[in-house]
């Protein structure tokens, strides 16, 4: 039987490959970082060390325990009394996995082991050699400049989009327009030819999971494939962008580069109960499609913005929940907080996803191949610690607050001083009685009644959010002003006053003198500048990439030196230029890519090709890709019939009054929702364990593209797992419910699952599955009216394991 055959391969060979993969899928994981690792020790080691080392062995400690340091490099090799604390490569033989391990009289931390992810860590670190950019300077000694930025604005990513002519080609027919200009100027140059363009029924499938992530149904493909005008193809587009899940699609994509997640990522991962009001805020801008130039400052500085309405004003706020979803670190209440953390945080993500920079390299030293000096870095940083991030909670200190009110009565600042007046009068109240000595159960009654008072809600709605800085004294954020460097990238050793302003590289604009606040407005407008040379280009990258693949620039958060050269840089300037010219429009971006001959082309092979571009690396054909992991369980989901279409909201998370969680009792959940994925639950220190299996997005750190991996889980959660029985039954019922002929419900589940109907063998194929099942079944001792049930229950599952299933052409 050849139920299976794909024009790739059939599940069959997939499993076997599965088990010969795994090493290189597991070996390459998507939390391993580039080649220095210093990524890797910024955002998973320095944190530890900072949290649960440093007060006892780092030169700010009041004494230094065992002679050990551990606030450098070189200190680290060098050890104390009892030898080297790490030896890279080997975490077995280094003293400081032994103590972290609590191996027999070496226990360190002393008040608690760290948690088992943090120890992984720390033992993966080593092992790739513990990268580490601390160097051994002095920590008095000041970063030296040396950064030559007119020699680092050669680079090509610093130079200012051009609007280049579309190129000269021989073959003026095959071009629809000058996006295939570009691509096949490169093609004709390398002596490549572009493959034929899909059959419809493989085009319609790709457009409609490229923006919905959902597959077309049968009646679409229909009516699809019965339109014979030349629009045809545009208005597919044009209705898929106007659906609702068009937004959940592509609000997805930016989740990824965001790092979005509904915990802080402490040590006890605090649930953080309003966060899913940005992601449905991300969805809802890409919907109607908000310019760009927009969306950034909304999340930079929604606060500070202009609003015509109340509800306007709600969505600015909200919007802001980008800057508050960074990271939150240790356990710490927030007088000892280490504050800085979360601001790196924002600074490295801000400068990835808008900038396409690895900002964080220039944190503790001028950034060592970009022309990003440390004062650059510490410029930036003056922006965010003049800003009131919220509080989360945190092991010890568990209440949120300085949440942002979304409307009510009157604004926060009156509600909060008549709830101070009221207060001051049961004060007042009870002082009396107690003066008048009250009997005893009128006093308690009355400090009841104000307790009862204090505990009720403010009348808003609250938002995880940031809002400028008010200089308040207790506050150790949002201290209005500029930043000073930072040693070493230590806050206990504060170098030079650096004024807030953008890279010198980028422009280098600076605050006025009169500037009042934070300063993020000034920013937002800054990196929407028409001069910035990257905020645009980088967009358009994603977008590009979104639909093929790969971006034109291959690294999507990296366009330095240490990231990948475009293979078709005039092409990236005429898609930057258009993007600015037609108002920042992402779906007019889609259009564009969408109905270009290039967009419509065939997965077909060539002999010819494949030995010069074997990765078409050039675009001579479309990349046949997997389907990621939300598609797959929502596309489940939606041909089961069990998918809910409505928009997620809330979590069920535990009532604030319970959360006791700690270090060694973490918050974990899974909350179970036939809603789409982009509205599951989503953790910091555990990953859904469906997203994670299918190589779903790292919430640690952005996500600016998706491994796809191979394993033998894949194959076996899509044979047993209980999520994946319980569609197959639903589908299986959806089939006999609507389909009573055996044949022409066998020609739907393939158009439902595949997007085509079953060939005359596949057709046979799967009559003669259908009748040996029923047949063993027969033997069972199951009832007869399930026979045919658990028959196409069966067949369901069969369906679902195919590779045509997971696989889009």
């Amino acid at each position: 039987m050849n139920l299976l055959s794909t024009p790739r391969i059939n599940i069959s060979t997939w499993i076997a490959l599965a088990g010969c993969l795994i090493f290189v899928s597991s070996s390459r994981g998507s939390n391993v970082p580039g080649p220095d690792g210093i990524e890797f020790f910024e955002k998973r080691v320095r944190p530890v060390l900072v949290e649960h080392c440093y007060s006892c062995h780092s030169s700010s400690a009041k004494k230094i325990k065992g002679k050990l340091r551990l606030d450098s490099r070189q200190a680290s090799l060098l050890g104390g009394v009892s030898g080297p604390a790490i030896v890279p490569g080997h975490p077995a033989e280094s003293l400081l996995i032994k103590a972290v391990r609590y191996d027999k009289d070496l226990r360190m931390p002393p008040k608690g082991k760290l948690t088992a992810t943090q120890i992984a860590d720390l033992e993966t670190w080593i092992k790739m050699g513990a990268p580490d950019p601390r160097d051994a300077k002095l920590a008095t000694e000041q970063p030296k400049a040396y950064i030559d930025i007119a020699e680092g604005k050669k680079f090509w990513a610093f130079q200012s989009v051009k609007s280049p002519s579309p190129p000269r080609v021989k073959d003026t027919v095959w071009p629809i327009h000058d996006v295939d200009r570009f691509i096949l100027a490169k093609l004709e140059a390398k002596g490549l030819k572009p493959v034929r363009l899909a059959d419809r029924r493989s085009l319609l499938r790709r457009a409609t999971y490229d923006l919905t992530g959902l597959p077309p149904t049968p009646e679409e493909i229909a009516a699809f494939l019965k339109d014979e005008t030349p629009e045809a193809f545009a208005k597919v587009v044009d209705r898929l962008l106007a659906s609702p899940a068009y937004g959940e699609r592509w609000g997805r994509h930016w989740l990824d580069v965001v790092r979005y997640a509904d915990t802080a990522g402490d040590n006890s991962d605090y649930p953080i109960p309003q966060m899913y009001r940005y992601r449905n805020w991300v969805i809802a801008a890409f919907n109607l499609d908000m310019p760009y130039d927009q969306f950034i400052h909304a999340q930079i500085a929604g606060d500070l913005m202009p609003a015509r309405s109340d509800r306007e004003r709600a969505d600015h706020i909200i919007a802001t929940g980008y800057l508050a979803n960074s990271r939150r670190h240790g356990s710490y209440e927030d007088a000892r907080y280490p504050w800085h953390l979360t601001i790196e945080d924002t600074i490295d993500n801000l400068g990835k996803t808008f900038l396409g920079l690895t900002m964080g390299c220039a944190r503790c030293h001028d950034h060592k191949f970009d022309p990003l000096g440390a004062e650059d870095y510490y410029a930036l940083y003056g922006f965010f610690s003049s800003t009131r991030y919220p509080w989360p909670g945190i092991e010890l200190d568990r209440a949120q607050h300085d949440l942002i009110p979304l409307g009510g009565s009157g604004d926060l600042e009156k509600a909060m001083i008549s709830r101070q007046a009221k207060l001051a009068e049961f004060d007042k109240a009870i002082k009396k009685l107690e003066a008048d000595k009250s009997p005893k159960e009128k006093i308690q009654a009355a400090k009841k009644d104000r307790e009862k008072f204090a505990k009720q809600p403010l009348p808003f709605e609250l938002a995880y959010a940031v809002v400028d800085g008010k200089n308040e004294p207790k506050k150790r954020i949002g201290q209005v002003g500029d930043a000073r460097v930072q040693l070493k990238g230590e806050p206990e050793y504060p170098g030079k006053l650096v004024p807030r302003r953008f890279p010198l590289v980028l422009g280098g604009q600076t605050l006025a003198k009169d500037a009042k606040g934070s300063g993020r407005l000034q920013l937002a407008n800054w990196l929407t500048d028409a001069a910035n040379p990257l905020t645009a280009r980088v967009m358009v990258n994603r977008i590009w990439q979104y639909h093929f693949g790969q971006g034109i620039v291959a690294t999507p958060n990296n366009f330095g030196k240490q990231g990948r050269l475009p293979t078709h840089p005039e092409l990236l300037d005429h898609l930057a230029a258009q993007f600015v010219a037609n108002g920042w429009s992402i779906k007019n971006m889609h259009r564009l890519i969408m109905l270009s001959r290039v967009y419509q082309l065939s997965c077909d092979d060539d002999d010819a090709n494949l030995k010069s571009d074997a990765n078409s690396e050039f675009l001579w054909r479309f990349p046949r890709r997997r389907l990621d992991a939300e598609s797959i369980r929502d596309t489940l989901l939606m041909v089961s019939g069990n998918l809910d279409p409505k928009p997620g909201g809330p979590h069920p998370f535990p009532n604030p009054s319970a959360w006791d969680f700690t270090q060694h009792k973490p918050f974990k959940a899974v909350y179970a929702t036939n809603r789409r994925s982009v509205y599951l639950m989503t953790q910091r220190i555990q990953r859904h364990p469906f997203l994670a299996l299918f190589d779903g997005p790292d919430t640690n750190s952005s996500t600016d593209s998706r491994t796809t991996s191979t394993t033998p889980l894949q194959a076996l959660f899509l044979m047993n797992d209980p999520f994946v029985h319980e569609q197959a039954r639903k589908f299986a019922a959806r089939l006999l419910a609507e389909q009573p002929d055996e044949s022409k419900r066998i020609d739907r589940a393939f158009q439902l699952t595949f997007g085509r109907p079953p060939t005359d063998s596949e057709a046979k194929q799967t009559r003669d599955y259908l009748t040996q099942v029923v047949d063993k079944i027969r033997t069972s001792g199951l009832a007869a009216d399930q026979h045919r049930l658990r028959a196409w229950e069966s067949l369901a599952r069969v369906l679902f394991m195919s590779n045509e299933f997971v696989y889009v052409n």
